[in-house]
This record gives C-alpha cells, structure tokens and sequence, in this order.
C-alpha cells in the first residue's frame, strides 16, 4: 500500500485545511494540489518542478492555495488524488508523464464510481497536466507545446471542458480501471511493456520495446464485439489501439480520428503484420496516414469487448503505457466524466 497522501503548501510546511468556509464566501483562496512524479523522466521531472516552482508562486499565489504532493511509489498519485477530491480541492493538476497522468485520472473514481467530497456539494475538482515526463502523448492531442509555463497559463486562465474516459473491466469482477489516452492490445501492448524498461533511454525506449516485442510474437485470431452487437472475427491480429485520443508510444499518431470530447472511441486494428510491413509504414504510424495501408482498419465504437478465440493467457492489454495483465477485457467510454483545465 502506497504511503498515506500528504499536501504541503509549498509556500508554508503545514497541511492545508479545505474544510475552510466550505461553501462560504466565494472569495475563499481555492486549493490545487500538484502531484509530482520526482522520478519521471529520469529524474529530470524533479529536477525541473524546483525550478517551475517559484513561477507557479508568483503566477497563480496570489488566488490559489500552491499545495504540492510527491509520489513515492506505483499507484501513490491515484491515491493522493482521491484525498484531494474529498477535501474539496479546486484542481488535481498532474506532474510527469503519461504514467503520472493516468493514475491521477484513476483517481478520481473508486468501486465503479466518481469520488465526491465529503459534504456531497455541487463543487467539482479538476484535472490539470504540466506534461514533464518522457512520451507526454496525451498532451499531443490538443497541440500543446512542451513547455510548462503554458500549462501554468492554462492553470490560471481556469477554461475547463468536459473529456471523455475509457473504462476497462474483465471477467474476474475485480475493480474497473480507467484510461484517458489509448488503451492497446498485443504486439504495441507486448512493446510498451518492454519499453517500460528502457526509460533511461528516452523516446528511444519504445524503439526497444518494439523490437523486443517482435521476438516469438504470433498474429493471433481474435473475436469482437462491438457496442453490444454481434461477435465478429479478427484473423492474423497483430495489435488493436483503443483511443480516446490520438498519439502514443512517443509520437505515434496511431488513432488520428480519437479525440476526449467525441464521445467515441477510435478503434485501429493492424492484422497480419510482418515485421518488415512495420519498417515500410513506421512514418505512416507517425503522421497518421497508416489508415489507408493494407490490413489497417478504423471504426468508432462506445465500447468493444475483445476475447481469443482459442485462449492462450498471453495476449498483453495495456493502457496509457501501464501494463494490465491479459485478455479477455471490455472498454467502455464515459462521456463528459472529468472536467479538465485546456
């Protein structure tokens, strides 16, 4: 178990009291609660977080209550991010990358539903992202620029939109988990395992992971159902993206049609790939142009359930890069779940 969440204002060692005037004055400073992943990118998340900090002070301070939380472990920001919905928190703002990002959107639910302070108000905690880590992918999808001082701008302009989540669950009705960029299955979810790591080698780590993968990797039959229709089968499957946005891997424009307010998922499917039909078409998979290629296929979908045909256990699932064990898995989409600062 993760270490108990706590949020230390960065301007004073005390922890903040969000029980303060609840539903008082609306003069009240608000809270935001940046959760930090000191380790990300090699260390280079930590290091640049001191250096934003003193601009976060002098940009946003003088409205908000500046309360910061450092991870210690994996699932840590999940559990942080909880603590801060229940005592109200005005924002839940994400530091790092990809991975910090989705276990900041973890948690925001627990048992299947959203979390909800403690008084049951009409208040809502935001998500936000200052996107430091080492793909940042989901950023891509809006087109903000690698910088953080942008995302503080965004921060302190406080323009929020509702965003679409997807939802997985399996058979063994244990909890949903959540997702917010793409979800994925097989040879790209095979490769994001490995390059998971490689980190230390940057966005070359997927390039790793990719070859890795390759290795004793089988299309396999698959089997699909797609918003509760009827099973349909998918010969030779080399990988199928779930996105509710568009990029992954470290620039991969792998769903170019995603996007987290369409309330639809983009699903691709790559069937009876090669591993020289990925050499020939990876700049495809970059710009976004792969759709047009040779057994690449594209349909909307609100939910898709993916089974083997005849089983093997070893048919990787992952999402937003974090590895999730194995199929069978359903994908659900959430429309409007998060209400998010862009």
């Amino acid at each position: 178990m993760a270490n108990k969440p706590s949020f230390i204002r960065a301007e004073q060692p005390l922890a903040p009291d969000l029980s303060a005037e609840r539903g008082g004055a609306a003069s009240r400073r608000r809270d935001i609660v940046f959760v930090v992943n000191p380790r990300g990118a090699n260390g280079r998340t930590g290091n640049e977080w001191k250096k934003l900090l003193p601009h976060i002070r002098s940009r946003l301070g003088s409205d908000f209550n500046i309360c910061e939380s450092f991870t210690s472990g994996p699932c840590h920001a999940t559990d942080i991010t909880m603590e801060a919905i229940r005592e109200g928190a005005d924002a839940v703002i994400a530091v790092g990358g990809d991975g910090t990002l989705h276990e900041v959107v973890n948690g925001f639910f627990l048992g299947g539903k959203p979390v909800s302070n403690n008084e049951q108000s009409a208040h809502t905690t935001a998500l936000g992202l200052i996107p430091l880590g080492t793909g940042s992918d989901f950023a891509r999808t809006f087109g903000w620029r690698n910088d953080p001082r942008d995302a503080i701008e965004r921060i302190s302009k406080g323009m929020r939109s509702q965003i679409d989540v997807g939802v997985i669950t399996g058979e063994s009705g244990g909890d949903p988990h959540y997702f917010i960029n793409v979800a994925d299955i097989h040879l790209s979810a095979k490769a994001g395992y490995y390059a998971s790591r490689y980190k230390k080698f940057g966005n070359l780590c997927y390039v790793i992971g990719s070859l890795k993968a390759f290795f004793g990797h089988h299309n396999r039959d698959l089997k699909i159902k797609v918003d509760d229709g009827d099973w349909e089968v998918y010969p030779r499957v080399t990988a199928l993206c779930i996105g509710n946005a568009k990029y992954f891997g470290g620039g991969m424009k792998i769903t170019p049609n995603g996007h987290p307010s369409s309330g639809t998922f983009e699903v691709v499917v790559l069937q009876n790939f090669k591993w020289h039909d990925f050499v020939l078409n990876l700049h495809k998979l970059y710009n976004g142009t792969h759709l047009s290629v040779k057994n690449v296929s594209s349909r909307s979908a609100r939910s898709i359930e993916i089974e083997e045909i005849v089983s093997s256990n070893n048919i990787f699932v992952q999402s937003d890069g974090e590895y999730l064990g194995f199929l069978p898995r359903k994908f659900s989409i959430l429309p409007g779940a998060i209400e998010m600062i862009c």
